[in-house]
């Protein structure tokens, strides 16, 4: 019994001289779906995945690069919400769900942004298309182009609706990065998403995102289905000022795929803390500068910095910070300067890079040659 009570002791003692093992990332819920993601919004981290750089037909969550293309061209001005658009007779026969525009029958662009979102009509994806670049083909280089710029390294579009190709691909990642660049660059535009129900042409259609009339807390963002693709959805939920989006592929039916999206939401927001690292604009560092006109460069956070943590082990965070020296002038604001790595723990809990919170211009010429001076000997 001695012997067996000192093995236990010596466990214990073991066992809590290892708190990056003892506190672990809470266990991920079983989902049911092909692929599945769970993304903080602010952070972007990935909480919890299964198969997430697998390549998966996108189906209709392809619309939300239609989408993105479509109001960068109306906040650049090329398109107008009122502006009418012709409907030509491929967009009028288009395959698959429609929200019926016709040929002899005015539609204008906002009309038909919701016709996309909220309908899922491939009939508004191509006549948008169209207006925006002329042709669908033409449009299709544009998406391939914005998701290379995006950072989307494993999808490829061959349209603008999501109807199956064997060379038309994404991932769970990629969409969640794609979801959240729609809500993050066109913040104005992202409410479309929560609408319940949109009429036209004497038709009313509802939204088939199901978690708009289950849970307060969502609002967006797309649903996508076809025989290969099965049942998929992307919801997005706000919490206090913690965002979350969930990423459910090749769901079995429409309500699983909102049951397993709503699992995800909800282990993320009862399972992890929002922790607030650094507040917009605030100084994280002040770093040497050469060869400017002045001698050092506030860097941070052009937003509030925040990320997820598991529940209870804030206090477990450190930082450490990884300068790019040296850093030399002319320096624009919003450049990278340096990078922030964070730890739980013993963990590596991912990096980010700091921004120069100030523009510093370049000395003058005797400025700059002490700086080269200085350099050569540090």
């Amino acid at each position: 019994m001695r012997r067996l009570l000192s093995l236990i002791s010596l466990l214990l003692s073991l066992w809590s001289s290892f708190p990056s093992l003892a506190q672990t990332a809470p266990q991920t819920p079983a989902i049911a779906a092909r692929s599945w993601l769970l993304l903080d919004f602010s952070s972007s981290q990935e909480l919890a995945s299964l198969n997430s750089a697998e390549h998966v037909e996108p189906a209709s969550l392809t619309k939300l690069m239609t989408a993105y293309l479509s109001f960068s061209a109306l906040k650049q001005g090329s398109l107008k919400p009122n502006q009418i658009v012709p409907v030509s007779e491929r967009a009028w026969k288009a395959q698959g769900s429609r929200m019926f525009i016709e040929p002899k029958r005015p539609v204008t662009v906002d009309e038909l942004l919701r016709g996309m979102i909220v309908q899922s009509g491939n009939d508004a994806c191509i006549a948008l298309a169209e207006a925006i670049a002329g042709s669908e083909e033409a449009f299709v280089q544009m998406m391939n182009r914005e998701a290379q710029r995006l950072g989307l390294q494993n999808t490829q579009f061959r349209n603008s609706t999501g109807l199956p190709d064997p060379q038309h691909y994404s991932t769970a990642r990629d969409l969640a990065v794609l979801a959240a660049a729609v809500i993050r660059d066109f913040p104005d535009f992202y409410p479309f998403y929560s609408l319940k129900e949109y009429r036209y042409n004497n038709i009313t259609q509802h939204n088939r995102n199901r978690l708009l009339w289950i849970d307060p807390q969502v609002d967006g963002i797309k649903t996508g289905h076809t025989d290969g693709a099965g049942f998929c959805l992307i919801a997005s939920a706000k919490h206090g000022a913690r965002r979350l989006l969930a990423v459910v592929l090749g769901a079995a039916s429409d309500v699983t795929r909102a049951q397993e999206a709503q699992k995800l939401l909800n282990y993320g927001f009862q399972s992890y803390d929002g922790v607030k690292l650094y507040e917009v604009n605030q100084t994280v560092a002040q770093l040497p500068v050469f060869k400017g006109a002045q001698n050092s460069v506030r860097a941070g956070f052009s937003s509030d910095f925040a990320l997820s943590v598991p529940k209870g082990q804030a206090g477990m965070l450190k930082v450490q910070l990884i300068n790019q020296q040296p850093v030399l002038a002319p320096l624009n604001l919003g450049q990278r300067v340096a990078t922030l790595k964070l730890f739980l723990g013993e963990t590596p809990w991912g990096e980010y890079p700091l921004e120069a919170l100030e523009a510093v211009p370049a000395s003058g010429i005797f400025g700059r040659a002490w700086d080269t001076v200085r350099l050569w000997f540090e």
